[in-house]
């Protein structure tokens, strides 16, 4: 067995061949892509919103920049960018074709048109020249993403010097006891939510248990560093159940 055959990762709480994670997260997606704004905001009791608004008072867009979401599915964090930042143009790049055509389904992205491109691609090999973005930002996507450092690494790579990434991901709350409660809600309410809104439970149970799997704060902060990425740093969101991390390439 050579060592491409050997290397395994995690599908949620599934040991999975490296080869195949990307195939079943397109899975999930694909399945889910047409409920996946409606079940963001059931899941979260629409404080995602509130969370992408803090991501974007603290990323600060300013005018004339070029901004890259990865894993942007749906638009929603390139069309706050866009609000703020007359001038700017945004990238959206997904792997999954279908959450890029429910994005484009949106009204925000017919009136944001000529400032918007959608583009299907991987996070780990990014289909971008270097340096050739002024903000890298990835929302509650970067956890399904095969080998994170690879994606870390990309994501130095196709930013220009003085450019920053910014990432909006699910966490660990440090409380012991309130990251209990918060588990007994996304193992016993999530799954069985997206079976009566997306019909798929089994997208949903995939989707908490992908969170567990995630690393801390203080760990994926260290990530961000060893991609190169300077003054690097994050914000618990609601108590640590999301976290904002970001960094500059300088």
């Amino acid at each position: 067995m050579n060592d491409s055959q050997s290397k395994t990762t995690h599908f949620g709480f599934q040991t999975v061949d490296e080869d195949a994670k990307a195939g079943m997260v397109h899975g999930v997606f694909s399945k889910v892509a047409s409920k996946y704004d409606i079940m963001n905001d059931l899941m979260s009791v629409g404080i995602h919103r509130i969370w992408k608004d803090a991501m974007m008072d603290w990323l600060a867009p300013r005018p004339g920049q070029k901004l890259l979401d990865v894993a942007g599915g749906t638009g929603d964090v390139a069309f706050r960018f866009l609000n703020r930042a007359p001038g700017a143009t945004a990238t959206v790049c997904d792997m999954t074709e279908s959450m890029l055509i429910a994005g484009q389904q949106r009204a925000e992205a017919e009136d944001m048109a000529q400032r918007l491109d959608w583009v299907v691609g991987d996070a780990m090999a990014l289909p971008f020249e270097s340096n050739s973005f002024d903000t890298y930002t990835i929302s509650f996507g970067i956890r399904n993403v095969t080998r994170v450092q690879d994606a870390l690494n990309e994501a130095y790579r196709v930013l220009k010097p003085g450019g920053r990434l910014m990432v909006l991901e699910f966490s660990q709350i440090p409380n012991e006891l309130m990251q209990k409660a918060y588990d007994l809600y996304s193992f016993n309410i999530i799954p069985v939510m997206g079976q009566i809104v997306a019909n798929d439970r089994d997208s949903y149970q995939y989707l908490v248990e992908s969170i567990r799997k995630f690393p801390d704060q203080d760990t994926f902060l260290g990530m961000i560093r060893k991609a190169g990425f300077e003054q690097a740093s994050y914000r618990n969101m609601t108590m640590g159940i999301a976290a904002l991390h970001s960094g500059w390439k300088i």
